[in-house]
């Protein structure tokens, strides 16, 4: 026996206060706030939480990738014309009701414009130093998430919440 306890992974507790963040910031998507945590080798902890533009998974992922390549939260990663061109194929020609960004496509948009952001490509390079971190969402992942997290390496628990209302994705 173990005798492991769900304290013992200070990201569990971490993670609810990142939805609730989203909340209070009136971030979340269609009604669904959630939030997620990883501690980082060095012991830091970062939050993201989900918004209409991607998944806390997502925003998570950016935001440790920026940590680790001391990138300043305001510089942007991901150039508007990507997102919004990923967010039009996924609704218009997919038909998907879900337009975020889930972080299998987020990295994807990440790696695009790495070809003309020195920053991007930076934070492309910490991406393999997130393997082995241990990390907690407030909801399943969703298929793209967890594709995404375990091509990564990282170790992540998870809430039983979903993700969203509609519990057909597509």
């Amino acid at each position: 026996m173990l005798n492991v306890m769900s304290g013992d992974r200070k990201v569990i507790k971490i993670a609810p206060k990142a939805a609730l963040e989203a909340q209070v910031k009136k971030k979340g998507n269609e009604g669904i706030f959630s939030g997620a945590a990883i501690e980082l080798h060095d012991g830091s902890i970062i939050t993201g939480n989900n918004s209409p533009l991607m998944h806390s998974s997502s925003s998570l992922v950016i935001n440790a990738i920026k940590h680790l390549a001391d990138i300043p939260k305001k510089i942007h990663l991901l150039p508007r014309n990507i997102t919004e061109s990923i967010r039009d194929f996924k609704t218009t020609i997919l038909n998907s009701k879900n337009a975020s960004l889930d972080l299998e496509e987020t990295l994807i948009a990440l790696s695009i414009s790495a070809m003309s952001n020195p920053a991007a490509q930076l934070a492309i390079e910490k991406l393999t130093d997130l393997r082995g971190c241990e990390m907690h969402i407030t909801h399943i992942p969703t298929p793209g998430d967890d594709a995404g997290l375990r091509k990564l390496g990282i170790n992540v628990t998870s809430d039983p919440n979903f993700s969203t209302k509609n519990l057909f994705i597509k």
